[in-house]
C-alpha cells in the first residue's frame, strides 16, 4: 500500500469501513482484532509506513466496534488498547471505534468570557453529584448547571476526565489519556455537557495531565515491546528523567512521535470537545526532572508549542498552569505560553490569615503582600481552596478553622471573609466544590458533596452569589472590581483592618477588611469625594442567622476624598460611587 486513503492516527470511521493507523516501531507486524472480525489475532493485519507507523482499512467496521491492537515482537503477541481511541468499555478493556465528527452541536458557538470576567468553579464529576457507594456522572453534574449558573458562575473547571483505573480517582492518573472515562459517560456525554453548560453562559475548563500517564491499567507502556533498562518503552523516558513522584511514566518530550501524541492530545479537547481552557496538571513536573534542579528543554518547548498553538488560533481560550512556584517564565510568551497560573502565595497567606486563631498573630501586611499583584492580575489564579488544599490531610477552611464546630460564629465569619478577599482581589478568582454552603469534608473521590448543606446554608450561598455578582459587575454598580489596577490604601497591623481600591481607567471600587474579632470604626482614603454607597457588607444578618448584622452605612467624602466607616468582626465591605 504506497498510498494510504486517509491521514491521522488511531481508528477513523470512513464510508462503509474503518482506517487505523498506530505508531510501534519495534514491531515485526501488527493486525487489529474485533468485534468485527470475531476477534481474529491476524485476519487484518496492517502494513508498514514510514517512521514505525502502521496503517490498514478494514471494511464493515464502524462505529460502536470494540478492537485492540495485536503487536508481534520477538514472535510475542501483545494486546493493545489504541494509544488514541476517543472511547473505551473501560481502563482494562477494550477499545471503541469513535466517529470524531458525528456529534451535533447545535451551532454552537459560544464565545469564552473575557479573563478578567471570569469566576471558576472547580469540580470533580465523580463526587459533585452521587451517591454513597456509586460515583457521579456527566449527566449528573449536567443536573447541576442551572445552580452553578444561579450563582454566577461563568466558568467550570473539571478535573481531569481521561480514562483512568477503576471507576473511582481523582483523574490525575491516565489510563488512556484521549478517552473519556467511560464511569463519567464516555465522549458523546462530555460534549453534550460543554454544549449544554454553553447554553448556560458557562465556559469548561478541562485540566489535562502530561507530566505522567498511568501508572497503572497502561497499556501505553512498552507498548510494542521495546524497553531499556526495563523502562516504559517508546511512549517514556527510559533513564533518570522517567521518575515522577506518581511512578516511572513520564513521556519522553523529546521525541517527535510523543510530543505530537502529547500535543494532539491537548488540542483534542479544545477542537473536538470544544472546551474554553485547560489547565495543565503539575508543570513542574513537565519543565524538571524532579521538581527541583534539573530543567527539561523539552517539556518547556512542549508546553510553549501548545500553548502558542492555541494562542494564535483561539486567543480567548484560558490556559492555566498548576505550577505552585510562581515562576513568571509560565506565562512568558518566552517561557511556556500559559495566560495564568495557580497563585500558591496567595492561597497560603490567605488560608494562614482566617485559621490562625489569635487575632494578634494576623498579618495585614501579609496580606497586602498577596492582594495587589505585580505585573497583569489577570496571569494568576486566586482561592481560598481547590482540591490540593483540602484533601490529604488538609481540611476544608471552615474545619481548619474550628474542628470542633465548622459551623459555627468563627467558622463561619473567617470562611466568608477568606471567600470574599478571593472574589474581590486582583486575579482570576476560583472557588471549589461545596465552599459556596461551606462544605467541611475534606475532599475525596468518594465521598459525594452533602447537598443538604446548598439548603441549610442558603444564606451563605446567597453571600456567594452576590459576591460572584459583584465581582462580574452583573449590577452595574462594581465595574472597578473587573478592573486590572490595585492601590492597597491602609494596613492596620494592629487594629487588623485593610482596605485596598480596585479600579478600570475610568471607575473605582473600594474594599475593606476588618480581620479581628471587634467591630472597628475604619478611616479610608477613597478615588474621589461624593457619596459612597455600600454594596456589599459580609456581616449582613441576611447571610447568617449567627452574624451580628453590623450596620456599615453609606459615607460622604469631602476633600481630600476621606471617609470613616464602622465594619463589623471578621467582615469585608465594598463600596463604590453611589
Amino acid at each position: 500500500m504506497s498510498e494510504p486513503r486517509t491521514l491521522g492516527v488511531g481508528s477513523i470511521p470512513l464510508e462503509g469501513r474503518t482506517a487505523f493507523r498506530v505508531w510501534a516501531p519495534h514491531a515485526e507486524s501488527v493486525a487489529v482484532a474485533g468485534s468485527f472480525n470475531a476477534w481474529s489475532p491476524d485476519r487484518h493485519r496492517l502494513e508498514r509506513e514510514d517512521a514505525g507507523y502502521w496503517y490498514g482499512e478494514v471494511e464493515g467496521a464502524g462505529p460502536g466496534d470494540e478492537y485492540k491492537y495485536v503487536i508481534t515482537t520477538n514472535g510475542e503477541q501483545l494486546h493493545r488498547v489504541d494509544p488514541r481511541a476517543r472511547e473505551v468499555t473501560n481502563s482494562v478493556g477494550n477499545g471503541v471505534i469513535y466517529d470524531r465528527d458525528a456529534f451535533d452541536w447545535h451551532g454552537d458557538s459560544f464565545a469564552t468570557p473575557d479573563h478578567h470576567e471570569l469566576v471558576i468553579y472547580e469540580t470533580h464529576i465523580g463526587s459533585f453529584v452521587a451517591q454513597e457507594g456509586d460515583p457521579g456522572d456527566i449527566a449528573t453534574m449536567a443536573s447541576r448547571l442551572g445552580y452553578l449558573k444561579s450563582l454566577g458562575i461563568n466558568a467550570i473547571e473539571l478535573m481531569p476526565v481521561a480514562e483512568f483505573a477503576g471507576d473511582y480517582s481523582w483523574g490525575y492518573n491516565p489510563a488512556h489519556p484521549f478517552a473519556v472515562e467511560s464511569t463519567y459517560g464516555g465522549p458523546d456525554r462530555l460534549k453534550a455537557f460543554v454544549r449544554e453548560a454553553h447554553q448556560h453562559g458557562i465556559a469548561v475548563i478541562l485540566d489535562v495531565v502530561l507530566n505522567h500517564f498511568g501508572p497503572s491499567d497502561l497499556s501505553l507502556w512498552q507498548f510494542d515491546g521495546a524497553s531499556d533498562n526495563g523502562k516504559g518503552g517508546i511512549y517514556f523516558y527510559q533513564d533518570d528523567r522517567s521518575h515522577t513522584p506518581w511512578g516511572d511514566t513520564r513521556p519522553d518530550y523529546g521525541r517527535e512521535e510523543v510530543r505530537q501524541y502529547c500535543r494532539d492530545n491537548a488540542l483534542m479537547w479544545i477542537e473536538e470537545f470544544h472546551m474554553d481552557g485547560l489547565r495543565f496538571d503539575a508543570t513542574l513536573y513537565i519543565r524538571t526532572v524532579s521538581g527541583v534542579g534539573t530543567d527539561i528543554p523539552e517539556g518547556w518547548a512542549l508546553m510553549r508549542d501548545i500553548n502558542l498553538s492555541i494562542r494564535r488560533e483561539l486567543p480567548s481560550k484560558l490556559l492555566i498552569a498548576e505550577d505552585l512556584q510562581n515562576d513568571p517564565a509560565l506565562t512568558s510568551l518566552d517561557g511556556a505560553a500559559f495566560n495564568a497560573q495557580w497563585d500558591a502565595g496567595f492561597v497560603h497567606t490567605l488560608r494562614a490569615l482566617v485559621t490562625t486563631p489569635d487575632d494578634a498573630a494576623r498579618s495585614m501586611h501579609d496580606l497586602a503582600g498577596v492582594v495587589a499583584p505585580r505585573g497583569n492580575p489577570w496571569e494568576r489564579v486566586i482561592y481560598s481552596e481547590s482540591h490540593d488544599e483540602v484533601a490529604n490531610g488538609k481540611f476544608r477552611v471552615p474545619h481548619e478553622i474550628d474542628p470542633a464546630d465548622p459551623s459555627g460564629w468563627p467558622a463561619q465569619k473567617r470562611a466568608t471573609l477568606a471567600t470574599a478577599i478571593a472574589l474581590t482581589s486582583a486575579g482570576i478568582p476560583m472557588l471549589f466544590q461545596g465552599q459556596e454552603f461551606l462544605e467541611d469534608e475534606w475532599f475525596r473521590d468518594t465521598v459525594p458533596l452533602d447537598w443538604e448543606r446548598a439548603e441549610s446554608f442558603r444564606d451563605i450561598v446567597r453571600l456567594v452569589r452576590d459576591l460572584v455578582s459583584l465581582r462580574r459587575n452583573l449590577t452595574g454598580t462594581t465595574a472597578g472590581l473587573t478592573g486590572p489596577h490595585t492601590d492597597v490604601t491602609l494596613v492596620d497591623d494592629v487594629a487588623k483592618t485593610m482596605a485596598w481600591v480596585r479600579s478600570t481607567d475610568t471607575e473605582s471600587a473600594c474594599v475593606v477588611v476588618n480581620a479581628s474579632a471587634e467591630p472597628r470604626e475604619v478611616t479610608v482614603g477613597l478615588p474621589q469625594p461624593g457619596r459612597w454607597a455600600v454594596r456589599f457588607n459580609s456581616d449582613a444578618a441576611t447571610y447568617s442567622a449567627l452574624f451580628g448584622g453590623h450596620s456599615t452605612l453609606d459615607v460622604d467624602a469631602g476633600e481630600p476624598a476621606v471617609a470613616t466607616l464602622s465594619v463589623g468582626p471578621y467582615t469585608l465591605v465594598v463600596l463604590s460611587p453611589a
